[in-house]
């Protein structure tokens, strides 16, 4: 399989097609070396750094339509940080968590703490998705809006819950890449390794006045909350345009460099546009042939932003993927747990629609080779 060459004319311009981290445009590597020259390095404190953060949170008020009252809120440590953090500072007494994939089972998890009720877990296979379920008692709900592990996007919409009950959002891996309703959220939250084509280490999160509300409540209450934890800490300093501790400001300047275009392209309309045409060449394509099957079966439930493909049996998806990848198409191998013959593929906003279209040619060339 190492032999295989594929012909140039089948390969893509740019072979990342990586879950996460993604692929990031040269336009923002670019931008990073200018803009950082005066940037890196220096306080995050001082109004440079604050002018970034200010521009990030200007950037995405703008990209996501914020309702009146909502607030951009960010701070360090990424999604896994935050789970814990809305464990602490959003829970208050029980939550309900979909889990379909991995990342959902994770903050699950995180909900299961000793200060809290044991969460109600709504559970589904891979491939397919959980739906809500009003418990009483429950007073936050939480579910991915993708699953990127498995490539199910859940619909976003509110939990007909108790009054005052509000509803989490993990977006990682949809954020910026697919159009929906904020107002359906009362917390949007996501890191920028996926669609905003930046690194990890950091999350931000769009929070409606009632979740706004509910963190000052639990960190007035005698709750032991740690500071780097404490949401009410990454309010505060949000406010000011800062974090709690140090950023890591290439992240921010390449997310920064990514929102703007995505905002000047058309905004989360055009972003959606575009991962739908990626994504619907995958799938089409998937149909078409006599070995690969979209995994998700439900049509709609099928992601527009992380497309999973089963091969068949005969067709080693291992080799597929190595063979790719020596030939420079990169990150088509399976969520490692799923365990299943696939490949996954990233269809984030960073990448050109014309690259995917090359990307399946590339597949067919390698499978018909292997098949000898």
């Amino acid at each position: 399989m190492a032999d295989i060459v594929i012909p140039a004319d089948l390969l893509p311009t740019d072979g990342r097609f990586g879950c996460g981290p993604s692929k990031i445009r040269g336009a923002q590597l670019e931008s990073l070396v200018t803009r950082g020259a005066t940037i890196l390095g220096t306080s995050h404190r001082q109004k440079p750094v604050k002018d970034l953060v200010g521009s990030v949170r200007r950037g995405l008020a703008d990209l996501f339509q914020l309702p009146d009252g909502y607030e951009v809120v960010l701070g360090n440590g990424g999604s896994t940080a935050f789970w814990d953090a809305a464990a602490f500072g959003l829970v208050e007494r029980r939550a309900e968590n979909l889990s379909f994939g991995e990342f959902g089972s994770k903050f699950a998890k995180a909900t299961a703490t000793p200060w809290l009720e044991a969460p109600h877990v709504v559970e589904a296979p891979g491939g397919s998705l959980a739906a809500l379920e009003p418990v009483e008692g429950v007073d936050l709900y939480a579910y991915p809006h993708n699953e990127t592990s498995t490539g199910v996007m859940a619909p976003v919409v509110r939990a007909a819950g108790d009054p005052g009950a509000l509803t989490v959002v993990d977006a990682t891996s949809a954020a910026g890449g697919a159009a929906f309703d904020v107002s359906a959220t009362d917390v949007y939250y996501f890191a920028p390794q996926k669609n905003f084509a930046s690194d990890g280490g950091l999350w931000l999160a769009l929070f409606s006045p009632a979740a706004l509300e509910r963190v000052e409540r639990v960190a007035a209450s005698d709750r032991y909350v740690p500071e780097f934890l404490s949401l009410k800490n990454a309010v505060d300093n949000s406010r000011l345009d800062q974090t709690l501790n140090t950023p890591a400001l290439a992240t921010l300047l390449m997310l920064d460099d990514q929102v703007s275009w995505i905002n000047q392209s058309g905004g989360l309309a055009w972003a959606d546009t575009r991962t739908k045409t990626s994504s619907a060449t995958i799938y089409d394509w998937a149909e078409s042939v006599d070995y690969a099957t979209p995994f998700v079966t439900d049509p709609g439930h099928r992601s527009q932003v992380v497309a999973t493909i089963d091969l068949d049996d005969a067709i080693d998806a291992k080799a597929v993927a190595a063979t790719l990848r020596a030939n420079g198409i990169v990150d088509t191998e399976p969520y490692r747990k799923l365990g299943r013959n696939q490949l996954r593929v990233a269809t984030f906003t960073a990448i050109d629609p014309d690259d995917v279209a090359q990307l399946v040619r590339s597949i067919d060339f390698v499978v018909q080779a292997l098949r000898g």
